[in-house]
């Protein structure tokens, strides 16, 4: 947990993409001139360092626009993913994970992803929320786990928890899976 100039405290945080990544271009080459120099061919200054120079202002533009759009910070006040900024209190509740075993989609993954993007971005997870007004939205992260244990217990934890699981059905008694191996 860190503690924001503003007063409040951060749970959870990924950067979306991360400024050490615009050096491994010009690092490259700069590993490709060494090796020119050491094995007395010919030397590709000019080439190498717009290379160098052209692969860093493209990859400037994507740590940019990742730290613009898919990053994730949870405080204790509100959610941020993306460009979109939820408040705590708007969140009634953290869905369960999707079960793998089951053939059915749940209802929470066919609902808009918060953020200004289409869907879910790639290489992330999506949590099911439920806000207080009924609507479901799905946030999401590369740490899943880590931000549905965050959230959980910024909306108040185990009871919370507990409600989810009363909400669902219980289903184990009395569907039967389709191959009939546990009759």
């Amino acid at each position: 947990m860190t503690d924001t100039g503003d007063g409040t405290t951060i749970l959870f945080a990924e950067p979306g993409a991360r400024w050490r990544s615009v050096a491994y271009g010009p690092l490259l080459c700069l590993i490709v001139l060494i090796l020119e120099l050491v094995t007395t061919a010919q030397v590709h200054w000019f080439a190498l360092i717009f290379c160098a120079a052209l692969i860093a202002g493209f990859v400037v533009l994507q740590v940019i626009a990742g730290q613009r759009h898919v990053s994730v910070e949870l405080t204790d006040t509100a959610l941020r993913e993306g460009t979109e900024t939820v408040p705590l209190a708007a969140i009634d509740a953290v869905l369960p994970e999707r079960d793998e075993d089951s053939w059915d989609d749940e209802d929470w993954e066919s609902a808009r992803s918060l953020g200004e993007l289409n869907g879910v971005p790639r290489r992330r997870k999506a949590i099911g929320l439920r806000l207080v007004d009924g609507a479901l939205v799905q946030a999401w992260a590369k740490d899943h786990r880590g931000l549905r244990a965050a959230l959980t217990t910024a909306l108040g934890g185990a009871d919370q928890a507990e409600d989810v699981d009363r909400a669902a059905p219980n289903t184990e008694e009395t569907e039967h899976s389709e191959n009939g191996a546990d009759r």
